[in-house]
């Protein structure tokens, strides 16, 4: 017996129409992919030229301290006596190869700087993604279910605070309440010295406090660790959990005038239940993709947030390497930082793609 099947156009099983498993999805996905490299290159061209307009770190460093004689022999020995040009494609040639050059101030290498202090900044941009998810979607929720009423201005209001304040502003008010004038929490750093010293003692640490402690078995560790990420993955999530608060309301009022869900109503179904079963899914698949478009945001925040609570991570070592106009450091961090946002954004990309069935690519 011969099944007869019929295809929609425009849904996955037409590879010519553009679809998500056509030949346009990959076109597209490509074309995204190799955007990463200009990207990047962007970005870190601009912060090698303009750091230069500061004058040379050996310069900032020792100026002062030692005869010009000395002072000249350290810039020749740099390179930074070279011409421009020249610094430039050197600094590219390195890059392609993985080497991203030595610190001037504590001669380094910058990779360790990364590869010892990243590990910190993406354990609190984990803290604050999930305080902005369990603070922005629940929020947005209510804020939709109760439209042009009083709990959605005050959730609207609240929504526009947390996004315009600074993040630094933040922390010090956190700081403030709950570490000085509460003593509920500590105020700074991502542990306490006895338990960072056990961590670093492990025989294998990933750098992520939280994993490590989780490993080593010791619930006063993990209780620690905990206590000292509340306020500044409270303070750096807030910065995102308004955008979302404001994404899922716009987004949950649209699907609850939809007609499956006018449906539903008509049936009886309970107010609660419309939202969190029928409106809801379809509400938060945007959710997705705005996340990781805020990762730079996270970034740039982590600088304040970090500084802020001694948070020892890349955000924090960047601020101390621009205030001494340490050039490697500074362009090796911002590279890491311009690679991390662009691959977010290409994967942003991907599951924009596979969960939205309308793009056409």
């Amino acid at each position: 017996m011969t099944t007869l099947t019929h295809e929609v156009p425009g849904t996955a099983a037409d590879p010519d129409d553009g679809g998500p498993t056509g030949q346009g999805l990959v076109r597209y996905l490509v074309v995204r992919f190799l955007l990463i490299v200009p990207t990047v290159m962007v970005l870190v061209s601009l912060v090698f030229f303009l750091m230069r307009l500061t004058g040379d770190p050996i310069t900032a460093a020792f100026g002062g301290r030692l005869t010009p004689d000395q002072l000249h022999a350290k810039l020749h020995q740099a390179g930074y006596d070279r011409p421009l040009l020249t610094q430039y494609l050197d600094y590219l040639r390195g890059l392609a190869t993985g080497d991203f050059g030595r610190t001037v101030t504590d001669n380094q290498p910058v990779t360790h700087v990364l590869g010892t202090y990243g590990a910190a900044t993406a354990e609190l941009a984990c803290y604050a993604l999930l305080v902005a998810l369990l603070v922005g979607v629940p929020l947005g929720m209510v804020a939709a279910a109760h439209r042009d009423r009083a709990p959605d201005a005050g959730l609207r209001l609240f929504a526009i605070l947390t996004y315009a304040t600074p993040v630094f502003f933040v922390g010090l008010l956190l700081k403030l309440v709950f570490a000085i004038r509460l003593g509920w929490l500590p105020s700074s750093g991502r542990a306490s010295t006895d338990v960072q010293l056990f961590l670093q003692d492990q025989s294998s640490t990933t750098g992520v406090y939280l994993i490590d402690a989780l490993r080593s078995g010791d619930g006063t560790a993990v209780a620690d660790v905990l206590r000292h990420a509340v306020l500044p993955g409270v303070a750096l999530g807030l910065l995102v959990a308004g955008v979302l608060l404001r994404l899922v309301r716009t987004n949950l009022i649209g699907t609850l005038s939809a007609d499956y869900v006018e449906a539903a109503r008509s049936r009886g179904v309970a107010p609660l239940r419309l939202v969190t079963h029928h409106a809801a899914r379809p509400a938060l698949v945007p959710v997705v993709t705005v996340l990781g478009l805020q990762v730079a945001g996270l970034l740039g925040g982590a600088v304040l947030t970090e500084t802020t609570f001694e948070w020892k991570g890349l955000g924090y070592q960047l601020a101390h390497y621009l205030t001494v106009r340490d050039f490697p450091a500074v362009q090796g961090i911002v590279a890491l930082f311009a690679v991390v946002v662009a691959v977010t954004n290409f994967l942003v990309d991907v599951v924009a793609a596979l969960i939205d069935p309308r793009v056409r690519y």
